[in-house]
């Protein structure tokens, strides 16, 4: 008699055990792994989309230059590009490395205030006074010191800025520009000019005093 008792408390208790484990494993377990299925999805949700697209534009950009840097005696280790598809309170000047195939450092830059269409597109144009960024292939020239400091001359190589020497359109740094990202504000538009914050310049100097040939430089969008 007492060896049946047992064995139905025995059966009991492994009954109730199973029911919470259960339990346990609906109202515990299964909320555990919604929370990092969300945890992961809001993760994703915070990277740049349009990251990838400007990595790929990139690419295909500097293998163009490249190939025009070897037929035309410039840099073949590292050329400037500025992707103006990025908004201006994010780093869109990036120097590139032909050799690994990354960006080795990236800044700020201004596009000009003739530029700046209704609807926030921005507009590009080669006619002086217009103060509008020029889109195309630039050799970056000789430096000089003039009204904000060091400047590099550029002097456009493609018909749709062709006119950037004549309207003195030059690499400049100028206070106005941050040192690091400020997006979703913007920064001051220039003149026209690619304009950098100041320790930006410095970086960029660096590489154009020591590069025994001309750099290239290419704004995009």
């Amino acid at each position: 008699m007492f060896m049946r008792t047992l064995l139905r408390v025995s059966i009991f208790t492994c009954c109730v055990f199973f029911a919470v484990a259960t339990m346990g494993y609906f109202f515990w377990y299964q909320p555990s792994r919604r929370a990092f299925r969300q945890s992961f999805e809001f993760s994703n949700s915070s990277l740049k989309p349009s990251e990838g697209k400007v990595h790929a534009k990139m690419q295909v950009k500097a293998n163009g230059l490249k190939a025009y840097a070897l037929q035309n005696g410039f840099n073949t280790y590292r050329c400037f590009m500025i992707d103006m598809s990025v908004p201006s309170g994010r780093q869109r000047f990036f120097i590139y490395n032909f050799t690994t195939g990354r960006v080795d450092k990236a800044g700020l830059v201004t596009h000009g205030e003739g530029s700046i269409a209704v609807g926030g597109e921005l507009y590009f144009s080669n006619i002086p006074g217009s103060n509008c960024t020029s889109l195309g292939k630039y050799k970056i020239g000789s430096a000089y010191h003039g009204r904000f400091g060091l400047a590099y001359k550029l002097h456009g190589l493609d018909k749709t800025n062709s006119k950037a020497f004549e309207r003195f359109v030059v690499l400049h740094g100028h206070s106005c520009v941050p040192a690091s990202e400020v997006y979703p504000l913007t920064i001051c538009p220039s003149l026209g000019c690619p304009t950098v914050a100041p320790i930006f310049l410095k970086k960029l100097a660096g590489y154009i005093d020591a590069s025994g040939k001309p750099i290239l430089l290419e704004i995009y969008k």
